[in-house]
């Protein structure tokens, strides 16, 4: 309601692994951990007319940069460290 996206959109990306919906009281709603995300997914889809697939592919993509980053780090340790 507060995003005033449709509900089919939202079924979507809980269906394909995007966010993680919680059943309530109130009926189901958006696990806290994903709302950055699933703003993300308001503005790629929305604005940028990006489809299902095309999100979790870029999902896909920055989860992975996101890994490589780590081991950058982990990497760089190593070398300062030792």
């Amino acid at each position: 309601m507060y995003y005033e996206v449709e509900t089919d959109f939202v079924y979507a990306l809980n269906d394909h692994g995007l966010i993680t919906l919680v059943k309530s009281k109130k009926g189901y709603e958006i696990n806290f951990e994903h709302l950055g995300d699933f703003e993300r997914f308001i503005h790629l889809h929305y604005e940028l007319e990006i489809n299902m697939e095309g999100l979790e592919a870029i999902t896909h993509l920055l989860d992975r940069v996101k890994q490589l980053q780590q081991e950058i780090k982990q990497l760089k340790k190593g070398i300062h460290g030792a």
